[in-house]
């Protein structure tokens, strides 16, 4: 089926789309904001897709991809960095109007120092396997970055309202590594994973898809309060 991918894209980002307008939500007035964070995201992660296809750390069956290319990527892969992040922010937009998150300043700081730290080793124990190690020491550096530099409250809202989050997560993903497909869609090359799957989805696929959701959450709260701050301004 060569439009799978591409209708995968499409089903992710087509609810969020249409509640974007309800009156409760008003996510389109966010829409410029989300697009300014996500483009600058998009290049991250493109740029990080193109290399680990040339290093054979990952490929698309071409049985599920339209043949459309750019960049050298399936336009489908393109559309992922943007559909994913939309939905995402979306979901995260929907769990701040509604839900209060409480957690202590020191609590956070442990919690950030803890994992981070555990994902910088086993990202240097690992550094045989691109994946891990790339994705593990970067998702690190970014954790500990954003919650003592940058934006500890948005921090503190991601990671308590991410459990819903991984419930698309595990769909969405599901499909693209193979779940109810006699193929996946994505193929890893497992000499450059750890080989630990959560039924068909790689280990590694959680911190990188955390990290792609936080740094579009990130940037997304910078140029909402700089579009506020110009406003009032």
């Amino acid at each position: 089926m060569k439009w799978l991918y591409l209708l995968i894209d499409i089903f992710t980002v087509i609810i969020p789309l249409l509640f974007s307008f309800h009156p409760k939500l008003n996510f389109y007035k966010h829409w410029k904001v989300f697009f300014l964070a996500n483009i600058i995201v998009s290049i991250i992660f493109i740029a990080w897709d193109i290399l680990f296809i040339k290093l054979c750390v990952w490929e698309f069956n071409q049985n599920y991809i339209s043949g459309v290319y750019l960049f050298n990527l399936p336009v489908e892969e393109i559309l992922f960095f943007i559909c994913i992040p939309f939905a995402c922010v979306f979901t995260y937009h929907c769990i701040c109007l509604f839900i209060k998150f409480k957690w202590r300043s020191r609590m956070q700081n442990i919690f950030v120092l803890l994992v981070s730290s555990s994902l910088f080793i086993a990202g240097v124990y690992y550094h045989s396997k691109l994946y891990t190690t790339t994705t593990f020491i970067s998702l690190a550096c970014t954790l500990f970055f954003i919650n003592f530099f940058v934006n500890k409250k948005s921090l503190c809202k991601l990671i308590l309202g991410y459990p819903v989050l991984l419930i698309p997560f595990f769909i969405v993903n599901g499909i693209l590594t193979g779940s109810c497909l006699q193929q996946p869609v994505v193929l890893y090359n497992n000499s450059q994973n750890l080989g630990i799957r959560l039924l068909t989805i790689p280990a590694e696929d959680f911190f990188y898809g955390f990290e792609l959701i936080l740094l579009n959450v990130i940037l997304y709260e910078f140029f909402k309060t700089k579009l506020i701050s110009v406003k009032k301004g």
